[in-house]
């Protein structure tokens, strides 16, 4: 893959460059994940001002575009591994946490959370041993298609310097470096540009043949 402007293998940078872009993926997700989908459960399973109050404001942060959110929190925060996953996990918030809603919305009127009710479980114990658990199949489909749009708007933001700053080798850092030399030497943005494009790929694959295998409106 050859070399960049100071000599160093890209190789090996893609490599290590992995690692970063996967580590922000999959905690910013896994934030998200915790913080929206908590939102979304107990949205769906009080209802009523609160579930208004919670999706509303939900609502607000749907209204701004998700990379455009995601620059505001970072330049907010300035750069860094731990601002970059805060801020791509921000962003990934209200889509979790309406989800959430849904699949609880679709559990709590069955006969088993009533008969949960009737023995005096409480709230807690009724949305987390009996409820998310039966709602899991939603939820891990959208983490792992998340986690790929998660990995495009960590690059993204490096790209444009809000994100691991140099010399750490991150897929959309070594893109913002190369760009000077895309006419005399492409292979540098080359290199890192496909191995965005293939992880993403990789990723929606995965995500796709989970919403198959654990989807049984999809089974016949």
């Amino acid at each position: 893959m050859g070399t960049d402007d100071f000599g160093r293998d890209i190789f090996s940078r893609i490599i290590y460059g992995a690692q970063i872009s996967l580590q922000v993926g999959i905690f910013a997700v896994l934030l998200a994940m915790l913080i929206g989908g908590s939102l979304g459960a107990v949205a769906g399973y009080f209802g009523g001002r609160l579930d208004n109050t919670i999706m509303r404001f939900m609502d607000v942060l749907l209204s701004i575009p998700q990379i455009l959110l995601a620059v505001a929190v970072a330049a907010a925060l300035g750069p860094g591994l731990l601002n970059l996953t805060i801020a791509v996990g921000i962003a990934a918030l209200p889509t979790f946490a309406r989800v959430v809603r849904g699949a609880v919305l679709s559990i709590t009127g069955q006969e088993y959370i009533e008969a949960a009710h009737s023995m005096g479980a409480s709230d807690f114990w009724i949305i987390t041993r009996h409820i998310l658990p039966n709602c899991s199949a939603p939820i891990i489909v959208q983490a792992t298609l998340r986690v790929a749009q998660a990995i495009l708007a960590a690059a993204a933001l490096s790209f444009l310097g809000l994100g691991i700053q140099p010399p750490f080798p991150e897929w959309g850092g070594m893109l913002a470096s190369a760009r000077g030399f895309i006419r005399g030497y492409s292979y540098m943005t080359i290199f890192p540009g496909l191995a965005i494009m293939i992880t993403i790929m990789a990723l929606n694959f995965l995500g796709d043949g989970l919403r198959d295998a654990m989807d049984p409106k999809l089974k016949r």
